[in-house]
């Protein structure tokens, strides 16, 4: 008579601290934290404690004054215009780069991404030449409400497109025909 042989038991996959934080370690991640801190979390911190130094009383008579109140209508305003302008511009450039094909497609498909690449301050100066004081477009959009939206649709247009082309890609073309 045979005595049954059982399997061996599956090995138990725990995580240990290795595996989860990778090559870097547990001193790695401390190290981050840490300079997460330093570079972020204590200019925050000093922030917060100078805006409130006076109270709350005095904080809200500071965001309250009418400059204040200007700026924040400025920026919202400015905001929801450029949010309106690339949710139809961006939809409009992700339809066309995804369904067609044309001569320059890989052209303008690098162009969406040059403010990807483009560091702030080198951005700012080119806007700032083409529609600063000495426009060679024949523009002075320098500090105008105009020009806050042509940098922001510039900066922010890139994110729409490359958001929106992933489902254009992935939605079934026979309901998109049905649809028309």
């Amino acid at each position: 008579m045979s005595t049954p042989v059982e399997a061996p038991a599956p090995k138990q996959r725990g995580r240990t601290a290795a595996k989860v934080t990778g090559a870097v370690g547990p001193l790695g991640i401390g190290i981050a934290t840490l300079w997460l801190s330093i570079i972020v979390l204590l200019p925050l911190a000093a922030l917060a404690t100078e805006a409130f130094a006076e109270g709350f009383g005095g904080f809200w008579d500071a965001v309250t004054t009418p400059n204040a109140l200007a700026t924040l209508r400025i920026t919202v305003t400015v905001s929801v215009v450029v949010a309106l302008i690339n949710a139809v511009m961006g939809t409009l450039i992700a339809w066309v780069l995804v369904r067609d094909e044309f001569p320059g497609k890989k052209i303008v498909n690098a162009l969406i991404d040059l403010p990807f690449a483009l560091p702030t301050i080198v951005a700012s100066i080119v806007l700032l030449a083409l529609y600063g004081p000495q426009s060679p477009v024949g523009l002075q959009l320098n500090a105008t409400q105009p020009g806050l939206v042509v940098a922001l649709a510039f900066v922010t247009l890139p994110f729409v497109v490359r958001s929106v082309q992933p489902v254009l890609i992935e939605a079934d073309r026979e309901v998109e025909e049905a649809a028309a």
